[in-house]
């Protein structure tokens, strides 16, 4: 009865099984997944919501404080009695409250440096996440493109075996009946297992890269992606004419990752503002109320003890009014040495920015030289296939006759194959180079599109 139950039950969960373990994935939802699991996005937006929340603190220091306060105290033993302006041995018991309020009115604009340094931070944040998005797209991207070139491989790896296996039949009959010689058996049998060996290194290559798009993708129910792309024939494969200067005109323009240091840049020039501001007076202004009540207190009109409301807020309240001005005289150097910091983070990172502008240049150039190469490529590989697949049309034909030899239809066989890898290589290469000049001009849609 047990082993009906398990088995009820194992055929239940088949269904669920599958479907966690297999998903059916075109490149736009693979890349709508990563984007979601990935954490090193949600790390970049927690910093970016840090960064707005350090605005809206430097925003706020432009308004007043506001504090308030309450003490109680209860005194026993000899003690001065202010009321009655006397030592004595009493229990006394009193009570004070205040509300203060100050506001800055000049710190050598320390104030003001301070915002555009955070809006300066959010900005190189929010382009730091932007250029993150635009890697884990690309990455994404690129892993599906490897996923569905292995399988186009392993295909072209079937299907020869298949037809080795079928000539390896046909040779074998006519081995059997004296037509050939039994040293085409052999060879063809060695053929056979050449391909057999080629076909487990492509579904391994398969899996490796399968493994890699899971793991980009960061989603545990799934452990296969089937993939869903157009054919080669439905690809457009037609070389765009591109301008090497336009391109890198484009990037310097477009690229987040640019964009994020000359925020850091500005960052650092306000950090600088900061520092330098330590040199000058600051001025603030403040006000304050208080009150207090004392159960030593006695009314001069009516001689007798002043109820709490009487003294807390009428009898015995005090206001104030006030500014302070400091001026730095001597602070041992510590201004000054935080300038000098300040001057040198300011020129390391507009160092950086150079190099990011030849970084950006070298990325695009090369992308630029490799979209021709490739496109010379196409060609090429369409040229070469077509002639592998007439020669070994041909060779089989001769083969036939009895005019050619098993192992010249083999090599014939074997280049044509070669030609079939090298065109889908250079066809699925050709539509990755194109996304690659997107990616490295800073124009990588989220809806890339094959």
């Amino acid at each position: 009865m047990i082993r009906y139950i398990t088995l009820l039950i194992a055929f239940l969960l088949i269904p669920v099984l599958s479907s966690a373990q297999e998903a059916e994935l075109t490149l736009e939802e693979a890349i709508k997944i990563a984007l979601e699991n990935n954490y090193q996005l949600k790390q970049a937006e927690n910093n970016r919501g840090l960064a707005n929340t350090q605005v809206r603190s430097a925003q706020a220091d432009f308004l007043p404080n506001l504090n308030a306060s309450v003490s109680g105290n209860r005194n026993v033993g000899r003690q001065f009695i202010q009321e009655d302006l006397s030592f004595d041995d009493r229990t006394t018991y009193g009570l004070s409250g205040s509300i203060n309020t100050n506001i800055t009115v000049f710190n050598g604009f320390s104030n003001i440096a301070n915002l555009r340094r955070s809006q300066a931070d959010l900005a190189s944040e929010e382009a730091q996440l932007q250029r993150l998005r635009e890697n884990i797209m690309f990455d994404t991207a690129s892993r599906y493109l490897q996923v569905v070139l292995n399988e186009e491989l392993l295909m072209i790896a079937e299907a020869t075996l298949e037809a080795s296996e079928s000539q390896l039949e046909q040779v074998r009959a006519q081995v059997e009946v004296g037509a050939r010689p039994t040293v085409d058996l052999y060879n063809q049998e060695s053929v056979v297992a050449g391909d057999e060996l080629t076909v487990i290194q492509r579904e391994n290559a398969l899996e490796v890269s399968q493994a890699q798009l899971i793991r980009i993708m960061q989603q545990e129910s799934i452990t296969r992606v089937v993939t869903q792309m157009p054919s080669t024939d439905e690809l457009d494969l037609m070389p765009v004419d591109l301008n090497l200067n336009d391109l890198i005109q484009a990037a310097m323009e477009s690229r987040s990752d640019y964009r994020a240091q000359e925020h850091n840049i500005e960052s650092n020039i306000q950090n600088h503002r900061i520092a330098r501001a330590q040199f000058l007076p600051s001025v603030t202004a403040s006000a304050g109320f208080s009150g207090r009540y004392s159960d030593q207190f006695i009314d001069p009109a009516t001689g007798e003890r002043s109820p709490f409301t009487d003294q807390f807020f009428d009898q015995n309240i005090t206001r104030n009014i006030g500014f302070n001005i400091q001026i730095p005289i001597f602070t041992r150097l510590s201004t000054h040495t935080q300038v000098q910091s300040a001057e040198v983070q300011l020129r390391n990172s507009q160092l950086q920015l150079e190099n990011v502008r030849f970084q950006i240049s070298e990325e695009v150039r090369q992308a630029y030289n490799d979209y021709l190469s490739i496109a010379k490529e196409l060609e090429s590989t369409e040229k070469a296939l077509i002639a592998a697949e007439r020669a070994f049309e041909t060779e089989q034909q001769r083969y036939e006759v009895g005019s050619s030899t098993l192992i010249e239809l083999n090599l014939a066989n074997a280049t044509y194959i070669q030609a079939q890898s090298n065109r889908i290589q250079a066809i699925y290469n050709f539509v990755f180079q194109e996304k690659l000049l997107d990616y490295f001009i800073g124009q990588l849609e989220s809806d890339i599109q094959f």
